[in-house]
Formats: C-alpha cells, structure tokens, sequence
C-alpha cells in the first residue's frame, strides 16, 4: 500500500531524527522547509551540518575542508528535500532498498579505498558526508538509479520526480534560498542532484 498522507524516513535513510515534525502548513520559526504538508526543522538541518563540521574539524585538512563549504546548509536542506521527492516517487513506483543492498555496496566500497579510514575521508572529501550519512547517501543513490532503470530513462524519471515534488508542495524558509520546481533542487546548487555522483559510486569496483 503507497504511503500517501505522511512521509517515513527512517534513521537508515538520514541519520539525524527528529527529521520531520508535524506542521499545519507554512514556513515558521524554527522550520527549514515544508515538504507534504510536515516541516523539516532547523535543528535538523543543524544537526546534519554539525556532523559534517565535526568530521571536518577532526581531519588534518580541516581548515580547507571548511573553507570549501561555506554553502553546507543549503546543500544538506537540498539533499533533506529531495530525499523526500524520492522517497515519494519510489513508493508510487514500488520501489525499495533493502539493507543487504546498502550493506553489499558498504563492502564493496571499504574493499575499493581500503578500509573505513580511507572510505570516511573519501566521503568528507567528495560529498561533504560525515561518517554516519554515508549509508543514507548509499540509500538515496541506489534508490535512485532503481527509480531511473523502473522508467528506462533519467529524462522520464526525472517527470516522475517533479510530478512527486508538486505533490508535495515543497516550501523552502527564504533563509536557504528558493525552491527551483523545473530543477528539483534548491538555489543555486551548482550541479542537479539527478546526475551527481557519491562516493558509493566512486567506490564501487568496476562494473559493479
């Protein structure tokens, strides 16, 4: 049966609760965002951030790390938003990931860099994840690319997408900047998170 009335996202899927509150319907204080009618809260979106700086501030190259993401609210609410479309459009299709698959693709990434040190810095590196967000990045891109292979090409998924979005009636705090309805994605993001590659991607072996 399609979740339809509320979104469910797991610890699994962002690694930070309590993700999503009930809302009546609007930005207000303490809201990032509304996505279906339930808000994202600013201390989820802070706790996100925080786990980044964290790791960042732990790494020998902390001081680049951090001047090279001044941006990270924006991106992290980005990624919270469009984890919901997703989320979204795969129950209308029927889609899932299991944990073995996120497990499986775990494994193949520690084999490829060489071990969780090397996979955690690859990760802070590449795509601004602290070590506890990069199985939910996992989830997400898995999710994705099953969602694109279900309608045979990026271009078709990338309609099912937006129909979710509008959906769901994402409203952005004008804090983070504007919700981009064409683009599915918010602000100035420099790259659409529909061709963006992770570090599951990148680590993954050959014709994995």
């Amino acid at each position: 049966m399609h979740r339809r009335t509320a979104l469910s996202v797991s610890v699994a899927l962002l690694a930070a609760a309590p993700l999503l509150a009930a809302c009546s319907g609007g930005t207000r204080p303490g809201t990032a965002a509304v996505v279906g009618g339930e808000r994202i809260t600013t201390s989820a979106l802070q706790a996100q951030v925080n786990d980044v700086r964290a790791a960042q501030n732990r790494s020998e190259d902390g001081g680049r790390l951090i001047g090279a993401t001044a941006g990270l609210e924006r991106l992290k609410l980005n990624k919270m938003i469009q984890t919901a479309v997703l989320e979204r459009a795969a129950d209308d299709a029927g889609l899932s990931v299991s944990t073995k698959e996120i497990e499986d693709v775990r494994k193949a990434q520690l084999q490829q860099v060489g071990g969780e040190k090397a996979l955690a810095a690859a990760a802070l590196e590449q795509a601004q994840l602290a070590p506890d967000q990069i199985d939910a990045d996992t989830r997400f891109k898995l999710l994705r690319d099953k969602l694109f292979a279900h309608y045979g090409s990026q271009d078709k998924a990338l309609v099912k997408l937006g129909e979710a979005a509008k959906e769901l009636h994402v409203e952005v705090n004008p804090r983070y900047g504007r919700w981009d309805e064409k683009q599915i994605l918010l602000g100035d993001q420099q790259t659409p998170w529909i061709t963006q590659k992770t570090v599951a991607q990148q680590a993954a072996p050959a014709g994995a």
